[in-house]
């Protein structure tokens, strides 16, 4: 019994990271002009090409909520989603085996970060180096949702076990 109840706890403890970690990717989503401000002012002047990017994503997003703030609206849905998805994970969080299925669902969308990183950055002209720390978003979820994956299989042999007569 005491097997289980250190595996139900490190599971937990990684949904927990899991969904805070989302949250907060969402969160950041809602003041992006800011945090593109905030970004610049602690960056090194200088002409090297990420500073060039940052600038330059920069001026398109002032540009753009200067002009047409309500393009903005679109971050604000990206943010909703980020907290919804985050949400879901609640379920695993408090029965893990019955709710295996939201890990799968996390880890295919993890997984589905890639193509999306490299069709749409390339049709959006966005650079390659930036494509790839898009990328890393899915990396770094895939590896806590794969850890619990693997610990809810083991949970779920060993609760199996103990209700055999």
């Amino acid at each position: 019994m005491n097997h289980e109840r250190q595996l139900l706890q490190n599971i937990r403890r990684w949904i927990l990271f899991f969904i805070i970690a989302l949250a907060l990717s969402g969160i950041t989503a809602f003041p992006l002009e800011t945090e593109m401000a905030w970004l610049l002012s602690m960056m090194p002047a200088g002409r090297y090409g990420f500073r060039r990017w940052v600038e330059k994503v920069y001026a398109g997003l002032t540009a753009t909520n200067n002009r047409y703030p309500f393009l903005a609206y679109g971050y604000d849905w990206l943010a909703f989603a980020h907290l919804v998805i985050a949400v879901a994970f609640i379920g695993p969080w408090k029965d893990p085996v019955k709710n295996i299925w939201v890990i799968q669902f996390g880890r295919i969308a993890c997984l589905m970060i890639f193509p999306l990183a490299f069709i749409a950055g390339y049709v959006r002209h966005i650079p390659f180096a930036w494509q790839l720390i898009d990328c890393s978003f899915g990396v770094l979820g895939l590896v806590p949702l794969t850890i619990c994956y693997n610990k809810i299989k083991q949970l779920a042999t060993l609760q199996a076990k103990l209700q055999r007569p």
